[in-house]
């Protein structure tokens, strides 16, 4: 475990919960969902997070006009050479901020589904690949859905996680007021002392290393109990698909691993259960009326199974 005891392994100690799971997602090699109103910093969050991981970063405004080929690229016709030339598109970065993602229509929501599976694109039959870290933080606003193209459930299925971003409490609003004051600005990042914890290298043997970590068979039972559970709940439509569980089983090894553990506790299944299913689950239209939301039908279920001892 001498490489989980890394600075970017050791940072999930002690942090907030949207900087604890969006490392846990790095780590595990997956995507993230953001959802929250603006003005609440999910692009500086990507941001930092990229310079922290000393990671090429790429944002895409998804639009109504956006077209696929803006977001994987296309080949162009050279006049002088005759010949046609590979343009990459936005997506060929390591991390890749898709804001807005419900703003654009499905045809180009679709054009990350190979590249969030697969990690490659394919373009005039040809296939790219993407870097291994290659990551997709999206964004969503939860109140303007004027003008929207809700994300299918087969697109949701492959962000790791939906955290959502509410607002700062009074005392670190006030602290944001006061370095505003004080002279930062966003485009000033590089002058801001963000330090670099982790590169590709050490990142990938993280990952090595995540694999190690133990799992009893009460807690892959547990698990699959949840899973099962979902789908049999009055109040949903669809329930946890089998991708679900594996997602929760993998984030719940790195959060152990990050933990500086090397087995995996009930805890780690109870904490990520929520970020890792609340996208996933469809609630019926006359339970959504009574205002029951994905997080209390997470909440009951977990309640309700028998914790492994």
């Amino acid at each position: 475990m001498d490489k989980i005891t890394s600075e970017m392994a050791k940072a999930v100690v002690g942090q907030d919960e949207v900087l604890q799971n969006l490392i846990v997602v790095v780590l595990t090699g997956g995507h993230v969902l953001l959802e929250g109103v603006p003005g609440l910093a999910k692009t500086l969050m990507a941001r930092v997070l990229s310079m922290t991981l000393d990671a090429d970063f790429n944002r895409i405004q998804f639009t109504p006009d956006l077209m696929p080929s803006d977001v994987i690229g296309t080949t162009v016709f050279e006049p002088q050479s005759g010949e046609f030339r590979l343009k990459k598109g936005p997506i060929f970065t390591e991390i890749v901020l898709a804001d807005e993602i419900n703003r654009t229509p499905p045809k180009t929501q679709a054009a990350l589904l190979e590249a969030m599976e697969e990690r490659r694109v394919t373009i005039e039959g040809e296939e790219h690949e993407l870097s291994p870290i290659f990551t997709v933080m999206a964004t969503q606003n939860p109140i303007e859905y004027e003008g929207t193209y809700p994300l299918p459930e087969a697109q949701l299925d492959r962000f790791t996680f939906k955290l959502i971003i509410d607002y700062p409490d009074r005392y670190e609003e006030l602290e944001l007021l006061k370095r505003y004051h004080m002279g930062f600005h966003i485009k000033d990042l590089d002058k801001a002392g963000i330090n670099v914890v982790a590169g590709k290298d050490e990142i990938m043997a993280v990952r090595e290393e995540i694999k190690k970590i133990k799992v009893d068979e009460s807690i892959l039972d547990y698990i699959n109990e949840i899973a099962r559970s979902s789908r049999d709940d009055d109040d949903l439509l669809l329930g946890a698909s089998p991708r679900a569980a594996i997602t929760l089983l993998l984030t719940s090894k790195t959060l152990a691993a990050c933990r500086g553990r090397d087995f995996v506790v009930p805890d780690d299944i109870q904490e990520l259960a929520y970020p890792t299913l609340r996208h996933r689950l469809l609630i019926r239209p006359e339970a959504e009326i009574e205002g029951i939301r994905p997080d209390e039908v997470i909440a009951r279920i977990v309640d309700k199974i028998p914790v492994p001892r």
